[in-house]
């Protein structure tokens, strides 16, 4: 093969590659444009405020992130197709800065719910949004990295979304609330923050945000336990890990005054091993078991004390903003 003829052959490889990538880029915002709407904040002919929204059920629930509406009940939103329809606040929950608000209108178009824990680093991703006023904005790019997390505050209440994926997507504001969306058109992320130049976060479409986003629809709040420590994974020494067949836990930094864990016990130092006899090693692990349902219900704390393996009992109290 003559160099012409190597060099006309690359470039026909480039241009079918160029096809191929434009062409799932196309396919997916047709089908994800249809379902994002744009969410305005503030008095007829102002803007103090926007964002945006993913329509999920056809009967007009829309997912957005909870500090694009963090400062109102109701506004406007405009979809795709023109319309524009007044919404109101479901419910929000800033802990995870998700939140669902309710539109009226027929034949809205929602998006399919995807799960973002089959992502995998460098998979072509998808985000459609609003950015700086501008409506239907499409950008592309890869899944940069997983597993980051987000801290987020709600009064004195802090916490951290796992597995918050980030993306080189171009973000800007007027994004947040906004699809990020696979190769196959399903949301798998609400796209929540700007990280840096070429870096968006997105909090996770799984398990853990579907069950969320579930309760603020039917309840319009979202219920976690409270322990009252802070903490992180501690690793075991040698002659521990022998003994007690564990490598680390959650060692106690700090017990909060009159928390649930103050009153039964719960010492600096303490080193957890294990929750109603489920293993934990992390505080990720551990806030992943402070759902709804445990509160008011005694849980067993399996805690490694001055070199002994002991048993606590403690009842998780609600966490308030």
């Amino acid at each position: 093969m003559s160099v012409i003829d190597h060099a006309d052959s690359a470039r026909q490889t480039e241009a079918a590659a160029l096809d191929a990538y434009s062409a799932i880029v196309t396919a997916v915002a047709a089908r994800v444009l249809p379902s994002v709407v744009s969410l305005r904040i503030g008095n007829t002919g102002e803007r103090a405020g926007a964002g945006s929204g993913v329509v999920i059920t056809a009967d007009g629930f829309v997912l957005t992130s909870a500090h694009v509406v963090a400062a109102t009940r109701r506004g406007q939103a405009e979809l795709a197709d023109g319309r524009e329809l007044e919404f109101e606040v479901v419910g929000a929950d800033r802990l995870s800065d998700l939140a669902v608000v309710r539109v009226r209108g027929a034949d809205l178009t929602p998006a399919s719910l995807g799960d973002a824990d089959a992502l995998q680093v460098g998979q072509l991703v998808v985000a459609v949004g609003n950015p700086l006023g501008f409506g239907g904005t499409v950008t592309a790019g890869v899944v940069s990295a997983l597993g980051r997390s987000l801290p987020t505050r709600a009064g004195s209440a802090t916490r951290l979304v796992e597995n918050v994926i980030q993306t080189d997507a171009a973000l800007n504001p007027g994004n947040s609330g906004g699809a990020l969306a696979d190769s196959g058109g399903s949301l798998v992320g609400v796209n929540t923050a700007v990280a840096g130049i070429g870096l968006g976060l997105a909090v996770p479409i799984n398990d853990a945000t579907r069950r969320i986003i579930g309760t603020l629809m039917r309840d319009g709040r979202y219920r976690r336990a409270y322990l009252g420590i802070a903490g992180g994974h501690r690793p075991l020494p040698p002659r521990l890990i022998a003994a007690i067949g564990r490598s680390g836990g959650v060692g106690v930094s700090e017990v909060i005054e009159r928390s649930p864990a103050a009153k039964a016990g719960v010492r600096v130092k303490d080193v957890i091993l294990a929750v109603d006899g489920v293993d934990i090693e992390s505080a990720g692990e551990l806030q992943r078991l402070m759902l709804g349902e445990a509160i008011g219900r005694p849980l067993v704390l399996t805690v490694l004390r001055d070199e002994q393996v002991i048993d606590v009992t403690v009842v998780p109290g609600e966490l308030t903003e």
